[in-house]
């Protein structure tokens, strides 16, 4: 009665897991990311408690932060939040390869990108702004932002991101 079970098994519901331990202690699904690694994931929990033990909470938050989430929207986190790192990390290596193709070596391209993509993640998680308000003060008339955001949104950026995310989703309810 003093143990609690937490499973990092993708797509497998409390329900199964309650029933293979036949319903005896309380059962957390949680899905972190890679990102643990230096102490920077997210982990998503799902439980069929009101409220998450604090010790299991202090766990996960060791290697980064915790949300609770409805246990329905788990293999969206798992999408989101464990796929999305592989999603970042080749936006981030489309910025090195265009940094490479305007003059920067790969070893700078890769210290401008990964540091601009750490800011603008900072800058959001600090300020609490959406981020079309923080593109908004930087996107001037005429400007050389706005023309790059242009040309990547004709190009599909925003929709090939947004199907990439979806068809992840398909795939694990398959």
């Amino acid at each position: 009665k003093r143990h609690e079970i937490v499973s990092l098994a993708s797509g497998v519901p409390l329900e199964q897991l309650n029933e293979a331990i036949q319903n005896k202690v309380p059962v957390y699904r949680a899905m972190p990311n890679t990102a643990s690694n230096v102490g920077e994931s997210i982990t998503c929990i799902a439980t069929n408690k009101q409220k998450i033990n604090p010790k299991i909470e202090d766990c996960f938050q060791s290697i980064g932060s915790t949300i609770q989430i409805d246990e329905e929207l788990m293999d969206a986190a798992t999408v989101l939040g464990a796929c999305g790192i592989e999603y970042a990390l080749r936006f981030i290596r489309g910025m090195v390869q265009g940094g490479i193709q305007i003059g920067f070596d790969s070893k700078t391209a890769s210290a401008i990108a990964n540091q601009t993509v750490k800011g603008a993640a900072a800058l959001l998680i600090e300020k609490g702004n959406h981020p079309e308000f923080e593109i908004d003060k930087v996107t001037t008339p005429k400007g050389c932002t706005i023309a790059g955001l242009n040309e990547m949104e004709h190009n599909g950026f925003s929709s090939a991101l947004i199907k990439g995310i979806v068809t992840s989703h398909k795939q694990i309810d398959s």
